[in-house]
């Protein structure tokens, strides 16, 4: 058997070695011997330079990758981060990254391909790494709506095939991408199983899972019920890499269908002992896990003063679990991943203060389900009139209009829209110049003014 290489990195309990064809006429001894000169230098790190063209979307398919795609890792981060998705070892790494340097990265609920992209590019624009990710009914959107949803059939395929489209193109913007699934409930597990047979799939030809993490949301289940399935779950999910993100608490307002709106006020805040009961409990399986502990959060944008958020309930739940841990907390207090839910909307001051706390991702949907339709809204207003039959405008009743009604045009208008308003919650999460890259080089070769194009 003929091993010459190893995939990107990933715990190194798990990282398995990946197999590839020799010529039928390579000699014993010689294969033999490179194997070994190869494993000496490079297995103990389980590191392979990009150069060789064993890993990677673009190496898969030979697509170009060039600049930033084309690099090992960053000059500000870990070793083991590198452009694309990021799973395993990788992914713990730069989250541990974040919780060190003081910063959150922002999570990004996406329905579309266009959607992807405008996350990759306002990642890239701000030298960041940056969360994707999809619930059940965005899946099932970007599965298609007339696809019928039968053992959540569109929800898992649409999924899938987003994936794959963040694989590819995360690569291509050189930013190193965290892909993950949002609120899972308990109804919705056939989905997320679906989803976790791809990865170990997926596992099987490329050593690392599809997806980087899930969230499985029992908030609304018995804790006990809710511990129960999250350890199996992460029993599960551990051996290939992936990381279970779980909610304790309930996240107030409505998104995705779920209506939360009137829930008790007491289920909004999440105790110091039920932190550290999870703690225990999937610590015995694996470290790979973040905790999305309610404190006031909120989905959806309301009137200021509307929505009350007590971040130091965080505080006080990692003092209290480095309490219990004695000499084995580490050395910041702060043992605990924590998620913030309901990100829209809160007042910067709370968002940094729990940063402070241990948070190292805040989702985001409302605000970039706005920008991206306020986009759409900028562009219909400013050309409204060459937008109202295919024939006739202000410059004449023959003249055409298709470059206007275009979608591409009303699209990139949205994704513009949409990063720009991402910008500023990388500036708020203090999660800019993180990578070391520098500044984005302007695109080239896109269809401009002079070649039929609209300046959006």
């Amino acid at each position: 058997f003929f091993f010459i290489g190893v995939n990107r990195p990933l715990p190194h309990d798990i990282q398995p070695l990946k197999k590839h064809r020799y010529a039928a006429t390579m000699k014993f001894a010689l294969a033999i011997t490179a194997f070994f000169a190869f494993t000496e230098a490079f297995a103990p790190s389980l590191k392979v330079g990009r150069s060789t063209g064993l890993f990677g979307v673009a190496d898969d398919l030979d697509i170009p990758c060039e600049d930033e795609c084309a690099i090992q890792s960053y000059p500000n981060l870990p070793e083991s981060v590198h452009p694309g998705v990021v799973t395993g070892q990788a992914m713990v790494d730069l989250l541990q990254h974040a919780k060190d340097n003081g910063y959150a990265i922002p999570a990004v609920n996406c329905v579309s391909s266009s959607g992807i992209n405008a996350c990759l590019e306002a990642a890239r624009k701000n030298d960041a790494p940056i969360i994707v990710q999809f619930s059940s009914g965005g899946s099932q959107f970007y599965g298609g709506k007339g696809l019928d949803n039968s053992n959540y059939r569109a929800a898992i395929s649409g999924a899938v095939s987003g994936a794959f489209h963040v694989r590819t193109m995360a690569e291509q913007y050189g930013v190193p991408v965290i892909l993950h699934t949002d609120h899972c409930a308990k109804k919705l597990l056939p989905w997320i199983d679906g989803l976790i047979s791809a990865s170990e799939r997926y596992f099987k030809d490329h050593g690392e899972p599809l997806f980087s993490s899930h969230m499985i949301d029992l908030s609304e289940e018995p804790l006990e019920e809710n511990l129960d399935i999250c350890k199996e779950y992460l029993e599960r999910m551990s051996k290939v890499g992936l990381l279970l993100e779980m909610e304790l608490g309930i996240t107030g307002g409505e998104e995705d269908g779920v209506d939360n709106t009137d829930v008790a006020q007491e289920d909004l805040y999440s105790k110091p002992e039920e932190i550290w009961e999870t703690y225990q409990v999937l610590s015995e399986v694996s470290p790979m896990f973040t905790v999305a502990a309610a404190f006031g959060n909120v989905h959806g944008v309301y009137k200021p003063g509307n929505v009350q958020l007590e971040p130091k309930i965080l505080q006080r739940a990692q003092a209290y679990i480095s309490d219990k841990l004695g000499d084995a907390a580490p050395e910041s207090k702060l043992p605990v991943s924590f998620v913030f839910h309901g990100g829209s909307g809160s007042d910067v001051s709370d968002i940094q203060e729990s940063i402070g706390y241990g948070v190292i991702k805040m989702n985001i949907d409302t605000d970039t389900q706005w920008s991206y339709w306020e986009g759409i809204k900028e562009f219909e207003a400013k050309y409204h009139d060459y937008l109202q039959g295919q024939i006739g405008n202000p410059e004449g009743p023959d003249k055409p209009n298709k470059k206007y009604y275009d979608p591409r045009e009303c699209m990139r208008s949205a994704e513009t829209k949409t990063v720009e308003r991402l910008e500023q919650s990388f500036a708020d999460l203090k999660c800019q110049n993180i990578c070391g890259l520098g500044e984005m080089s302007k695109a080239a070769n896109v269809l401009g003014p002079r070649r039929g194009g609209l300046p959006v």
